[in-house]
Order: structure tokens, then sequence, then C-alpha cells
């Protein structure tokens, strides 16, 4: 058990009125026993507790190294489980519980365990989670840098006659030839009026001259997630206005990294990328918030956007990703990682961002 990362846990259960909580969230076990497990059907569940009596409940199906750092209750498919983890609650105090508890072990729990009430508390972790530790921003560096390399071997994919689909299916290769142990997420490719559509997947289109070219892709390695876009023209870009809505876009991305560090509230972020676009008569085109938070999972507890009104800590990471979309026409978004540091930001991609055509 990753003892510094649960003591921040269980003062934040404090400031909730909290003295016990059951995570289910095989990435919030993951992040504190070092040990990922997809439980499927089956009841995974670790439970903590102010006074140190944490328990882990583990199906005999899945191999685990005998020291995790916390007492483990083993059961089989058969096995009365439910009644063991009730035990563990201490009766007339509320118990936390997290978002993803299925409503077949909740409800269980709530009729036998004594519990006086029950508080879904998944931000005493997801608050954790989104400032990354020292160990994290490495990994979270090294993945980065995976992406990067990747990005440059993605451009070349580029030629005359290519389908999305084609393209897409080199990715995973040359994501595991750099050292990633897969994607993040299933890449998105997009060729021209493809680029306008909402997180368009790959298809047979063929590849045309003056198309734009736009690449969201991402890599796990070490249990973390990079993730990035840049868009590409193909042999031209066919005319100044989709000149112009690439570097409205770059010059979003830009302002809003331009003012990141502490203390800044979120909304402040996703208005300095918004206002540029809404200047240039492109508002009605950005469909989307700025970014996302990121780490073990692609998309993470916090967002950059304009119902956001909390500030920018030290060790959060995040999206920044501006766009347009004109229906049928074009889709430019350009997507860094960020990292927030004591003084400012780090980005965390170098590809580069300048108007790129590719002959």
């Amino acid at each position: 058990m990753n003892t510094q990362r649960l003591d921040k846990i269980l003062k934040k259960m404090e400031t909730e009125g909290l003295d016990q909580m059951i995570i289910s969230d095989p990435y919030a076990i993951y992040y504190l026993t070092g040990r990922f497990i997809d439980p499927g059907e089956r009841l995974l569940a670790l439970y903590i507790n102010q006074s140190g009596k944490n328990k882990i409940f583990i199906n005999n199906l899945f191999t685990v190294p005998e020291d995790l750092g916390v007492e483990k209750f083993r059961f089989s498919d058969t096995d009365d489980y439910l009644t063991p983890l009730c035990d563990c609650v201490e009766a007339g105090k509320p118990l936390g519980i997290d978002k993803t508890f299925a409503a077949r072990f909740l409800i269980p729990v709530i009729d036998h365990s004594g519990a006086s009430s029950y508080k879904v508390s998944s931000i005493c972790i997801d608050e954790v989670r989104a400032c990354k530790d020292d160990e994290e921003r490495e990994k979270m560096r090294a993945v980065s840098a995976i992406n990067d390399k990747a990005m440059a071997q993605f451009r070349g994919l580029i030629h005359e006659g290519v389908t999305e689909e084609e393209i897409a299916s080199k990715m995973l290769d040359i994501y595991k030839s750099l050292g990633a142990d897969g994607y993040s997420f299933e890449p998105l490719v997009g060729f021209g009026a493809n680029c306008a559509l909402g997180h368009h997947g790959p298809d047979n289109t063929v590849l045309k001259e003056g198309d734009t070219v736009l690449f969201d892709v991402g890599c796990r390695k070490d249990g973390y997630c990079a993730d990035m876009t840049r868009t590409f023209f193909y042999k031209k870009v066919p005319s100044e206005k989709h000149r112009a809505i690439y570097e409205t876009v770059r010059r979003a991305n830009a302002a809003a990294e331009a003012i990141l560090k502490p203390g800044v509230p979120l909304c402040e972020v996703d208005k300095a990328a918004r206002q540029i676009i809404e200047d240039a008569g492109y508002g009605p085109n950005f469909t989307h918030r700025l970014g996302h938070f990121i780490g073990l999972e692609v998309h993470e507890y916090g967002d950059v956007s304009s119902a956001n009104t909390k500030v920018a800590e030290v060790g959060n990471i995040f999206s920044i990703e501006p766009g347009i979309y004109v229906e049928g026409e074009v889709g430019v978004r350009i997507e860094d990682l960020v990292l927030i540091t004591e003084d400012g930001c780090e980005i965390l991609n170098s590809f580069s961002k300048e108007l790129d055509i590719v002959e």
C-alpha cells in the first residue's frame, strides 16, 4: 500500500466527515496498491479506515503479490463475501462509497452493514489523484515523449491514396516499437471534412490533395496515459479560410498555455482560448470544453471548462485542446498535455504545432 497516497485520501475523508470508506474503482485501488485488477462482474473492494483497519477483498481468480501492504480477504465465487465486508464497517458511523460501487453490492451493504449513513465520496480519491506526485510526473513525461516520437512516424504514413483505416492499423505497432505498452484509447484519424466530426473513427475515406489530416492519439506506458492531437495539411492549404482557421486554433492553444500557473481558475484558462476563437467568428464551431485531466485513465476527474471555477494546482496534468469544426468542410484541433509546476507549467508535448504541409 502506498502510505503517502493513503494518508492524503484519509485527510480528504476527514474533511468530509468520514472515518471509513469502501473503494471499488480498479484504478483507485491500483493507485494505492500498485496492482491492477479488472474484476468484471466480481467484487473487488478496498475498505479503508482512519484507525488503520484496512482490508482488501479479492476473488481467488486473481493472482496478486503475497504482500500488498494491506490485509487480504480471499474468496471464491460460491463464498459469502458480502457478510465479511459488512462486518468491517463500523456501525453507527457514516460510510463513504465510491462512484463505481455496483448496486448489486451496495444494496446488501446498506441493508446489513449498520452504517449510520452512506455518502458518495469519490471526491476524496479523485482530488488526490488530480495532483500527481513525483513518480507520476516522471511517468507522464515518459509516455508523452513516446507519443511525440510516434506522431513523427504517423506523419510519415500520410501519402497519396491511403485511407484513414490503413493509417490507424499501423499505429499500434509503431507505439510498441517505441516502448509503449499499448493504446490509451483507440486512435482517431480523420481526413478532410471528417475532421469536423466529433471523435470521428477511422473509416475507408481516401486521402486527397488539400485535405486536413487529424490525428488524436495516445499510448500507455507503465500504467499512465498519453494524449495528443495534431492537424496536418496534405499537399496544400486549400484556401486562406483553412489557413486562418488553423492559425486561430494554434493561437488559442498558445494563449491558454501562456497563463497557466498555480491559482489560475480553470474557467479562465478555457476563456483565454475560447475568446480568440470567438473573436475570429468561430465561437459556435468550438463545440467542447478546452481540456480534461489525465493520468492512469485518459479522462480523469476534473476538466478545463467554462463551468469549472476551481484553480490549477501544482501537479495537475490536463489537456489543452482547442478546435474549430466547420461541418462538411474542415476541422482543426491542436492538443498538448500540460503539467502545472510551482512557477507555471510544463508542456509535456514537444511535437511542432506550426502549420505543416505534408508533400
